[in-house]
């Protein structure tokens, strides 16, 4: 079996009857969705709280029913992919473009589930996959200018013709050798006006679910 869809099959498994689960954005998140709505379909209750309107267009065909997250007090579970993971549960998300929603759904939950193949796995952030940040489109090339100041270069996601998040902004994909102190570098970030949001989540995850050749291993918080 594909690696990530084993992880994300495991993860399903930690769905309980009645539970609002927020469904993350991505290849890996869609095999999770793919994976409730067969739950749904069994006579497993549940809603769900969507991270993008892709996401949410999987749900609704898979026959999920959704809520607003306005609706509800908390999610229960969510379960997202990941770009990078490091040894602390650390994160890069949001390559796909949905990073805003994705963290505003992950800090609402008690249980934010990552699942993951073992390729995502790295000593030290930003080692493989570029920093998305999403932007405003006002004055965005002021934004990439002060971004590029704290020793990343920067690219322009979908360049000629944008890309534009399901909240109207931009995404620049920073490219930093490594990211040694994550909190210090969100902490810049959002320190620059334009900034919305970064693809840094630091200490929101409580579980890793990663695929291996070997089969499923599953890391908790301490």
């Amino acid at each position: 079996m594909d690696k990530k869809r084993a992880a994300a099959e495991e993860a399903v498994k930690l769905i309980e009857d009645g539970m609002t689960v927020g469904l993350g954005t991505g290849s890996t998140a869609n095999y999770a969705i793919e994976a409730i709505g067969r739950r749904v379909a069994g006579g497993l209750r549940t809603k769900g709280v969507a991270t993008s309107k892709s996401t949410e267009a999987l749900a609704r065909k898979q026959g999920i029913p959704l809520v607003d997250l306005n609706e509800v007090e908390i999610i229960d579970l969510t379960i997202d992919g990941a770009d990078e993971v490091d040894p602390f549960m650390n994160l890069i998300k949001g390559m796909g473009g949905a990073l805003l929603r994705e963290k505003v759904v992950a800090f609402a939950s008690v249980e934010e589930v990552i699942v993951v193949d073992d390729s995502k796995l790295v000593r030290t952030l930003g080692t493989k996959s570029p920093l998305p940040v999403e932007v405003a489109q006002f004055g965005h090339r002021k934004t990439k200018s002060a971004m590029e100041s704290l020793g990343c270069t920067t690219n322009l996601k979908g360049e000629g013709r944008p890309f534009v998040t399901d909240n109207g902004n931009y995404v620049y994909e920073c490219r930093f050798a490594r990211i040694d102190d994550p909190e210090l570098l969100e902490a810049e970030l959002h320190l620059i006006p334009g900034v919305v949001e970064s693809g840094l989540f630091i200490d929101l995850a409580t579980k890793v679910i990663i695929g291996t050749d070997g089969g499923v291993e599953t890391r908790k918080k301490d």
